[in-house]
């Protein structure tokens, strides 16, 4: 074991052990020259068995660490490795695991388990998004650290790995009994972004109720039957989160944050709506079996009464909940959600209300159940097993309508959202995944810059990523044979370089930015002007505007 007050590598001087494991000993030292201080962790080969072995997994685990950044994640400073032990020097973590605080206190308060939660699934969405994928595999309240601002650390990337997408299944089964997914001890194939999902709803499942999942009955039951007064959001969202079958869990963490951000408008008074929405449903349903039992020509007059009461729903539709109700009458047909987007984006503008209308169609959670408008959850997926080329073409219509008219103040939550949409549409529209690629690199951007420590190379390599899928959209734009959408791309090209024209400069130069500009422009010009010449017109000025913008800025502005 290291001495209290002996100096590691000439400038780590140890200061007092801070916690233990079965392998390891963290303490805590000062670099006096930097005045900080440090967490060391030690492992010595006496007493261990297979240390090299455990030394690889050492190695992966630093060599993982210091790629990532992330407020919610700890640092990797340093390796030492000598003839007795292996050292990694890393940020210290003040506060206590979420365990010691279960231990102490029992069940946390739901607001808090809330706050943590979001923090937990956002940097999950982190490591999700590297390429390749991380799967940390082992969430848990002991691998979380509360600290005293009350925000919380992920720690201990031991079992973490990185998603090789042509494995059929992970080789070890690593993880806690209780806290993991099924997958996550074989025979249902490898891990994936939605084994972290179930770990987190385990955790979370602790840390509101106090029952530990690895002790005695070993299961995760409603929230509710533990504590009354828990919400029903909740143990709902924590009871997808922990379904046996991936598939029926939340597919990704936006979906995941989505809920977490609304989890207080999941209540029973929804669910009894639902129910009863439901149980006519079924009786109508009831009804038409029994005319197929009388007759063999019930299922065609039901099928053309089904379809004339979807086509006079239509036909009469006022608002929002008349789409809905003709989506529920027939979800394989497309017509009610073309008509429902093409409603909320007449104005050109997709405001967060109307955007949260078209995300309950996605996530099944009704932002608008307090203005009285229909709810149906997930009816988007009914189309997706009827129709799959009508679900592409719809997710990729509302994808748009995200992308180039939802409101929101950063350019990267429009792409993260609209790839949400995107995402489903790839096969049949492949500009789609360039899209998505776009959203990847504007959410690393965003990271780099607003990292504690900013990270202006990597950001910079984003940059130069983000230049290229610019001028590859361009490219694609002249694909298009509808002259609206090509319109909406190249503004959209045209407001993102406007909004980026110091760091692109940085990357490029104004020969290149201008260039591109200029063909866009001439390529406007070259349009039918008489069926869309304000259109064109408004394009030209701007990309004007941002051409100025370009010349007039100075070389190396950052």
């Amino acid at each position: 074991m290291l001495e209290i007050g002996s100096l590691v590598d000439g400038k780590y001087k140890i200061l007092n052990q801070v916690g233990h494991g079965g392998m390891s000993v963290v303490y805590l030292a000062m670099n006096e020259k930097a005045n900080k201080q440090w967490a060391i962790k030690e492992v010595r080969k006496d007493g261990v068995k297979d240390f090299e072995v455990v030394k690889q997994s050492l190695v992966a685990e630093t060599d993982m660490l210091k790629k990532l950044s992330h407020p919610n994640l700890p640092s990797i400073i340093d390796v030492i490795e000598d003839d007795d032990r292996f050292l990694i020097v890393m940020d210290y973590i003040q506060g206590n695991s979420l365990s010691k605080a279960l231990e102490e206190y029992g069940a946390q308060p739901q607001e808090e388990v809330i706050h943590w939660a979001k923090q937990l699934c956002d940097v999950l969405g982190y490591l999700h998004s590297r390429v390749p994928p991380i799967i940390y595999r082992d969430m848990k309240p002991a691998n979380i650290m509360l600290k005293p601002d009350g925000n919380v650390t992920l720690i201990d990337f031991g079992t973490a790995r990185e998603f090789k997408e042509k494995n059929l299944a992970d080789t070890t089964c690593l993880g806690t009994m209780g806290y993991a997914a099924p997958e996550q001890f074989g025979g249902m194939g490898q891990t994936d972004a939605r084994t972290d999902i179930y770990c987190l709803g385990a955790t979370l499942y602790h840390l509101v109720t106090g029952m530990n999942p690895c002790e005695p009955p070993y299961e995760i039951r409603p929230i509710r039957e533990i504590n009354p007064s828990l919400s029903g959001g909740l143990e709902r969202i924590i009871l997808k989160c922990t379904q046996r079958n991936p598939n029926d869990r939340y597919q990704n963490t936006a979906e995941l944050m989505y809920a977490l951000e609304h989890y207080d408008e999941i209540d029973d008074l929804y669910r009894r709506k639902q129910k009863r929405k439901l149980t006519a449903f079924i009786s109508s349903l009831v009804l038409m079996f029994a005319g197929i039992s009388v007759s063999g020509w019930g299922y065609y007059s039901a099928e053309q009464k089904q379809s004339e009461n979807y086509d006079n729903i239509l036909k009469e539709a006022e608002d929002y909940n008349d789409y809905y109700n003709a989506i529920v009458t027939d979800p394989r047909r497309t017509e009610a959600y073309d008509q429902l987007n093409d409603a909320l984006v007449s104005d050109n503008v997709l405001t967060r209300e109307e955007g949260e209308v078209l995300l309950k169609l996605l996530t099944g959670i009704d932002q608008n159940n307090s203005k009285g408008y229909s709810e149906h959850y997930e009816v988007i997926e009914n189309l997706r097993q009827s129709n799959a080329e009508g679900y592409m073409d719809i997710c990729y219509r509302i994808g748009e309508s995200f992308l180039f008219y939802y409101d929101v103040a950063e350019e990267q939550d429009r792409y993260a959202y609209a790839a949400m949409w995107f995402q489903n549409a790839g096969e049949k529209y492949p500009i789609s995944e360039l899209y998505c690629d776009i959203s990847e690199c504007l959410s690393l951007i965003d990271q780099y810059n607003g990292a504690k420590i900013k990270q202006t190379d990597k950001m910079y390599e984003e940059y130069e990523k983000l230049w290229n899928m610019i001028q590859e959209l361009y490219e694609k734009s002249s694909e298009f044979d509808d002259l609206d959408s090509k319109l909406q791309v190249w503004n959209e090209i045209n407001q993102m370089m406007d909004t980026k024209v110091s760091p692109l400069l940085e990357i490029t130069s104004k020969e290149e930015l201008t260039g591109l500009l200029n063909q866009i422009s001439a390529d406007a010009g070259q349009v039918e002007k008489s069926i869309v010449e304000t259109d064109i017109q408004l394009l030209q000025d701007n990309i004007d505007k941002t051409i100025k913008r370009i010349e007039s800025a100075k070389e190396g502005d950052a």
